[in-house]
């Protein structure tokens, strides 16, 4: 018989450094989870992608157990350090802060495939390239 789902959250933590403070610790106290065995889960899992903010859905059941999946990083996080800025634009529309190539928006595009909404990699990279437009990052050919 299957567990019945209590609750899903969805947090963006930096790779391998979760703790029990917020975010994690509030999430996940308020449905009575051990918050030690996910940390040190997801922590282990993530080690080897530090300093990247990688998105975690964590599957919540009745019985206070629980289940993670890993998604890929935000495409903004990538877009910034594939083109070397710290943070976008405040008024796009009017600003430019930096640039990415064609290839580089193909490489975040296939990184995130699996977490879009989108058929092929042709459509994924309109996606993120909409992204990096709304960021001020134009794309250079």
């Amino acid at each position: 018989m299957a567990k019945k789902v209590r609750a899903i959250v969805k947090l963006q933590i930096e790779a391998g450094k979760a703790t029990p403070a917020p975010p994690v610790g509030p999430a996940l106290g308020q449905h009575g989870v051990n918050i030690m065995e996910f940390v040190k889960a997801y922590n282990e899992q993530t080690g080897s992608k530090e300093g990247t903010i990688v998105p975690v859905h964590i599957t919540i059941f009745e019985d206070r157990s629980f289940t993670f999946v890993t998604r890929t990083p935000p495409a903004s996080d990538l877009i910034r350090k594939s083109a070397g800025i710290d943070k976008g634009s405040s008024s796009a529309l009017n600003q430019s802060v930096g640039s990415i190539s064609r290839q580089a928006l193909r490489e975040i595009a296939q990184v995130k495939l699996t977490d879009l909404n989108a058929p092929d990699v042709e459509s994924a990279e309109k996606i993120i390239a909409g992204t990096a437009r709304s960021m001020g990052v134009t794309i250079t050919d």
